[in-house]
């Protein structure tokens, strides 16, 4: 019993009493996991910004919006690690591996966002499945 209870109360374990801390991230502060409102924040920043450039470039096209919105999202995660409406939030997207984020990571990670239902896929570390496909992790700076 006393095993099972040593065990159950490890990171990385079934139990974990905040998202982040089976990966060793803190449970509030800098580099611990974004949530979810934040990163809902971020991304109505970030969509505003593609309509108003579509609005004022293209006069409004839906494809326009959403290809200004995966251009920005690519240029701003590989020179920044991060979108307009991560920086604003105070987020990066960071690789799990750590290091610099490479081009590849962006690409994917932006590919799976605009199809929408991967980022919707959550696991327990409230990291979406466009995150654990390009090994990233949103978090606080």
């Amino acid at each position: 019993m006393i095993a099972e209870f040593d065990q159950a109360s490890q990171p990385g374990s079934g139990d974990q009493r905040w998202p982040g801390e089976r990966l060793g991230l803190p449970e509030s502060g800098p580099r611990s996991v974004a949530r979810p409102l934040r990163r809902i924040g971020a991304l109505v920043i970030d969509w505003g910004i593609s309509v108003l450039l579509s609005v004022a470039f293209f006069e409004y096209s839906a494809f326009a919006t959403l290809g200004i919105f995966a251009v920005t999202q690519i240029v701003f995660l590989i020179l920044a690690s991060g979108s307009v409406g991560h920086l604003i939030f105070r987020m990066r997207i960071v690789p799990m591996a750590g290091g610099w984020i490479g081009p590849w990571r962006p690409i994917v990670r932006t590919v799976l966002l605009c199809l929408v239902v991967p980022a919707l896929i959550w696991d327990r570390d409230q990291r979406g499945m466009h995150d654990r496909t390009a090994g990233t992790l949103a978090v606080v700076t």
